[in-house]
């Protein structure tokens, strides 16, 4: 039997087009690696609402929940799991970003994604994204 992790990512964008990416910081599960932020949905939680949390604690930002927007998902089969991955878009969030677990934290380009290494699950991403967010800021 396949067990799922349902896992809720985010694409901040800032007013230059600009996305954030976090680097995994050593001692953790692919350390090293460049993501978009979020983290495990609980059994109790929405997508919407663990993004929230996710981000207040690993950002020390605050967002609504009706300022996210669906943009795309992400579906990849490690060999533990099978992870599945909402990817939603927000703009407007309160608050400062900074790192609060220890990870290192560059906003980037869409285009400039395809430089950064990314989990496998992140990587179909990076070619898709430019695409996304052109047309979501047109």
């Amino acid at each position: 039997m396949t067990v799922i992790v349902l896992v809720a990512a985010c694409v901040l964008l800032d007013g230059d087009g600009r996305l954030l990416i976090a680097k995994r910081p050593p001692g953790r599960p692919l350390a090293g690696l460049w993501e978009f932020p979020g983290g495990k949905v609980e059994d109790d939680e929405t997508p919407e609402h663990a993004l929230a949390r996710e981000l207040a604690e690993e950002l020390g930002i605050g967002i609504a929940v009706g300022d996210l927007a669906p943009l795309t998902f992400a579906s990849h089969a490690y060999p533990e799991f099978h992870l599945l991955m909402p990817l939603y878009l927000c703009r407007c969030w309160r608050g400062t970003v900074a790192a609060h677990e220890g990870q290192e934290l560059q906003w980037v380009r869409p285009e400039e994604l395809a430089a950064y290494a990314m989990p496998p699950a992140d990587e179909p991403l990076k070619a898709v994204l430019p695409v996304l967010l052109a047309d979501a800021t047109s």
